[in-house]
Parts: C-alpha cells; structure tokens; sequence
C-alpha cells in the first residue's frame, strides 16, 4: 500500500511541475464557485407474472448534494442518497452518503480522495445515460458499488489514452466498515478511432475468500446513435467461496432529434451451479430484454415509456412482462 501511494505522489508532483505555468496565469481570472445537485427518479410500473399483474407508482431514488471549485485545480462534492428501502409497508426512505470527496486534476492528472465515485462502471453508466429508468449490467446484479471510501487516481497519457486506479474500502457507501480489507482496482481506456471507446477493467479484494472481478467493454458513440457491448466475470462475490458469475450486456439507442431517442438492451447473467444444483447460484440468472423511448421536453427531463421482459434460466421461476413509464429529472 505504501508503494501504491508513493508512486500516486510522485505523478501529482510531475504533474503539478509540467502545468504549473499555465496554471499560474489562468488562476488569477478564477473565481470560487459552487452549484447544487439535485435528482429524482420516479416511476409508474405495471409488472406481470404468473398470471398476477402488480400496478405501482415509485419514487425511487433522489440525490441532493453540492459541488464547488474552490480554484481551477481543486473540487469538492458531497451527495447525499434517499433510496426507498423496498419491501417495507409502509414504505420508507433511507439516506446514505454516497458522496463526500476533494478532487485535484489537471491535464495530465486527477486525483480523488474520500467517498468517491468507482471507476467501476462509471464510463458504461454515463453512455447508457438512462440511470434513472435502469442501472447498467454490473450495478444491477451486484458486481460492486458506484461509489466507496478510498482514493483514486487517473493519469492521461494522450487524449486517447488514459489509466485509472483506486484503493478502496471495499463495502460500499451503503455498508462502509473499518477493516483491513482493501479493494485494488484498475482500468485502461482507450479511443483508437473517433467515437470508438474501448476499455478494460480488473479488481482484487481479499478476506477468508478473495473476490476479483474482470470487464471488457466496447462502445460507438455517433452523433446519431450509439452502440454499446460489454462482457463482465466475477468470482467470490461478496467475498463468498464459489459465487462465481458472469453476463453480457449489450444497448443500442437512435436519435431521432435532439428531443426523442429510441432504444433497446440486452442483458443475460449466468451464475455457478454449486454442488449438486441444477440452477446457478444467484436468482437473477435469465435473459432480460428492455425496450423503449426517450422523451426530452426540457434540460433536465427525461421521460421514458418502455418494455421489459426478464426469462428466468431456472425452470421454477416464472417470466416476468414490464410496462414503465420512468421519469428523470435532474437540475
């Protein structure tokens, strides 16, 4: 651990060193400033199985936060995240940290310490861009969280290359624990040709039973649609001896205008079989297919009618048919 920070020190130092000119000059026309985060997600889901339809309005997650640059190299965030905690009657909502982080970048460098977002899959997240309607592949099914205790730092090589890595907690922001566990985390992005995004990503965490995860994900990003694929593996999921599991998720939305955009997805998880079981060991196993539109009214808004349909692999469960109406808003 020492060494890891070491070497993240020497590369603020250099950093620091290569943009210190321009940096000098440009910080006299900075002024301070800050702006509030606020986003809501709501919904209207008609959901059937089984022959049972369950009709139900859901407000299921909002943030409130603040963000602000106290100088043109350094940020501060903090978010909080009222999730609704399901299955309680009456329902109830729960608020948790997910957010409380100084950040110091550069051209070359940044650097952020405290409850910060992973790199997991945060570039998957930001080209879906449908948070608010479904996580993406690795989010969905608990391959790990979207933000942790830790520190993190990503170097661009060139504007087409850059290289992250983070020391992590390990838990959480949702279960955030003292321990000596620690996650090492690393990914490499690439942009080859325009608007071709390809990245790869590993992680490595260790208790009685070590957990490490690998991703390989491919995205076209066109001003007219975009295409994305990823291919994601785990073993010891949650740090559990023989959870194993592994899927692929692929999307592809069309612009129709600047104010709609039609999409469709593709996602299919495969968990081990354990002893003598003939299903894998995780309940989500099955292919579920998502499709949809995407209305834009206003900055801010987005409003999505759409289509679900999950086919579990265990022969003992039933498929399930969605109809949502998903609203995003943010501000």
């Amino acid at each position: 651990m020492k060494k890891i920070f070491l070497s993240l020190l020497a590369l603020v130092v250099m950093s620091n060193l290569l943009s210190a000119q321009t940096s000098s000059t440009s910080q006299s026309d900075f002024k301070p400033n800050g702006a509030p985060i606020v986003t809501i997600f709501s919904d209207f889901t008609s959901t059937t199985s089984n022959s049972k339809t369950n009709n139900a309005f859901d407000l299921s997650r909002a943030y409130f936060g603040y963000g602000y640059h106290f100088s043109k190299d350094f940020y501060g965030k903090v978010v909080f995240d009222i999730a609704n905690s399901a299955g309680l009657s009456p329902s109830a909502f729960t608020a948790f940290l997910k957010n409380a982080f100084l950040e110091y970048s550069n051209p070359v460098v940044t650097v952020d310490m405290g409850m910060i977002g992973t790199s997991q899959f945060s570039l998957q997240e930001s080209i879906w861009g449908k948070r608010f309607l479904a996580k993406t592949f690795q989010d969905q099914y608990g391959f790990g969280s979207s933000a942790d205790l830790g520190a993190a730092v990503k170097v661009k090589f060139a504007p087409q290359v850059s290289l992250d890595v983070q020391l992590l907690n390990g838990e959480g922001y949702q279960k955030v624990q003292a321990d000596s566990t620690f996650k090492v985390a690393a990914g490499l992005t690439v942009m080859p040709v325009k608007n071709l995004i390809a990245r790869v990503y590993v992680d490595y965490m260790k208790k009685n039973v070590a957990q490490h995860s690998f991703n390989a994900f491919l995205a076209y990003t066109g001003k007219d649609f975009t295409l994305a694929g990823e291919y994601d593996m785990q073993n010891g999921n949650k740090m559990i001896q023989d959870h194993n599991f592994s899927g692929v998720s692929l999307h592809g939305t069309y612009n129709v205008d600047k104010n709609m955009a039609i999409f469709v997805r593709f996602d299919d998880l495969t968990s081990k079989k354990i002893g003598s079981a003939t299903t894998g060991w995780d309940s989500s196993d099955g292919q579920t297919y998502m499709a949809g539109l995407v209305f834009m009214p206003a900055k801010g808004v987005q409003i999505s009618p759409n289509f679900r349909y999950w086919n579990p692999s265990s022969s003992a469960m039933h498929s399930t048919t969605s109809l949502a109406l998903n609203l995003g808003l943010s501000f």
